[in-house]
């Protein structure tokens, strides 16, 4: 009995040991599969921690299995501290799917968008556009719209539309719209605004009366057009600076057209456009082109700056370009040799017959004879083609005058040339220097600023010496632009005296022995 009872007692520790070593080994896999679950469960209940769709918009509809997949790597990532490139792939062998399976996951979320195509146009239309087609630069700086591909141009109702390009599939989910007055100065008056309106479906935009073969340029013409110098400054400047890059290739569209305008710059347009010029105003044809420009900026006035132009121009360049379309011959003026005086420089000495006129002209003319120029009188015609003036001019090698529109001719002068400008009494040094001043200098031209003092100016005459306009201009230019207008631009002509200015005439003759 003792014996079999022993044997007994070993027999049932033994099947203990066996059954306690079973159940701590599915104890073991208990504990590993609650692990994995929780694990999957946390991986699919917060898809957002790796992929992120716009604001607004719902993320794309992706099968738990492969979302899992793509998740739980990074998600185990971030809770790792960094590692050597050694220990990371040990984590992740560990951790993530193999190669294997990754590579049949990239498979299957291919398959997955090209079955579902939706989902991938909702994450490209809520990106935002690259580019903007209208440049807004604030409160002074006009507004221009550059657009490429099809843009459909409705002139009489000031419109200018933009289908999505077949690239974005035909839809544009967030359209967008400005309202652009297409002139250089952005508060101008008496000019219209033009809508430039982006449509969500090509089936939105209106159907194309005429095509175009080239890119349209949308600008006004009236503004300030009618007096000289803000022809240029205002309009034909930022009309050169938008339109010369096509080298001819765009079709001008012309809101508030004048005619005479046209007339007097048309050898200038030409040269800018191969094609006719549309009136806007009374268009209403719905017009489309390969591309448009709405708009025109200035940089400075009547000049241009080469730090804000990425084309390259520069005022020499436009000045060239002018000599060009109008076959101007000189591009220097003469070299004045020490002791060669026989060759006679030219000097044209602009005449006024409005405000600011110089009274003694005879007597400069004479002054100027005395210094070694050859001298004639420029009288600058407002209503015709401006080429045959700008032949005259170009045979200039001084140009001179009382600050006024008639010093806009400088353009058509050889580079180097002497530009001499006779600054009104009344500290109107500053707007003698930006009009003109600082144009001339960026033309390469070689520049003198001569200010008129009190007794040069007939202000003293009409107003007597006690008027504050004579007396105290500080005072008049504290009152506004409107009374400096008046006195200082409206209200006095120029008396030179000659023994302050002939020195300014040997200056520009020195000047000219630089060449």
């Amino acid at each position: 009995m003792g014996g079999e009872h022993g044997k007994l007692i070993k027999s049932l520790k033994g099947a203990a040991q066996k059954y306690l070593g079973v159940g701590f080994l599915l104890g073991f896999f208990l504990v590993l599969l609650t692990y994995f679950t929780v694990s999957e469960q946390f991986a699919i209940a917060a898809p957002n921690a790796i992929r992120k769709t716009s604001p607004g918009h719902p993320s794309p509809t992706i099968t738990p299995a492969v979302e899992e997949k793509k998740q739980l790597p990074p998600i185990i990532e971030q809770k790792q501290p960094p590692k050597a490139e050694h220990e990371h792939a040990a984590v992740v062998q560990e951790k993530t799917p193999s190669a294997e399976e990754i590579e049949i996951q990239k498979e299957t979320e291919e398959d997955h968008t090209q079955d579902k195509p939706t989902d991938v146009a909702t994450v490209e239309e809520s990106a935002p556009a690259k580019k903007p087609a209208c440049d807004i630069q604030g409160p002074w700086a006009s507004d221009v719209c550059s657009i490429d591909g099809d843009v459909r141009i409705h002139g009489a109702a000031h419109t200018v539309v933009i289908p999505p390009p077949i690239e974005a599939g035909g839809s544009n989910p967030n359209p967008q719209e400005w309202r652009i007055l297409p002139y250089s100065r952005k508060h101008m008056g008496g000019l219209k605004e033009v809508t430039v309106r982006e449509v969500a479906s090509a089936g939105d935009a209106p159907a194309c009366d005429v095509r175009s073969p080239v890119p349209a340029l949308v600008f006004a013409m009236g503004g300030l057009t009618g007096n000289y110098w803000h022809d240029f400054s205002d309009v034909l400047i930022p009309l050169y600076l938008q339109a010369r890059r096509f080298d001819g290739e765009v079709q001008l569209v012309v809101e508030n057209i004048q005619m005479w305008y046209v007339g007097k710059y048309k050898r200038i347009l030409d040269r800018l456009s191969r094609y006719d010029i549309v009136d806007m105003d009374k268009d209403d044809k719905v017009r489309c082109f390969p591309g448009a420009v709405v708009g025109i900026r200035m940089h400075k006035e009547f000049s241009i700056d080469p730090a804000r132009e990425p084309m390259g121009h520069s005022m020499p360049e436009f000045t060239k370009f002018l000599r060009e379309t109008f076959s101007l011959p000189r591009d220097a003026p003469v070299s004045v040799k020490p002791g060669d005086e026989a060759r006679k420089p030219r000097m044209m000495i602009i005449s006024r017959r409005h405000p600011r006129k110089l009274m003694n002209v005879d007597e400069v003319v004479r002054a100027a004879e005395r210094v070694g120029f050859e001298v004639v009188i420029g009288d600058p015609p407002f209503n015709v083609d401006v080429g045959e003036f700008a032949r005259e001019v170009n045979r200039a090698d001084v140009l001179m005058g009382v600050h006024g529109a008639g010093l806009t001719n400088s353009v058509f002068l050889p580079t180097g040339a002497v530009f001499i400008q006779v600054v009104p009494y009344g500290k109107m040094e500053h707007i003698g220097k930006v009009d003109f001043g600082e144009p001339a200098e960026d033309m390469q031209l070689k520049y003198i600023a001569y200010s008129a003092g009190v007794d040069e100016s007939t202000l003293v005459e009409t107003l007597g010496r006690d008027h504050p306009a004579v007396r105290d201009p500080e005072s008049v230019h504290r009152s506004g632009w409107g009374k400096v207008a008046e006195y200082y631009l409206g209200k006095q002509d120029i008396r030179l005296d000659l023994a302050r200015f002939e020195p300014v005439l040997r200056n520009a003759m020195d000047l000219l022995k630089e060449n």
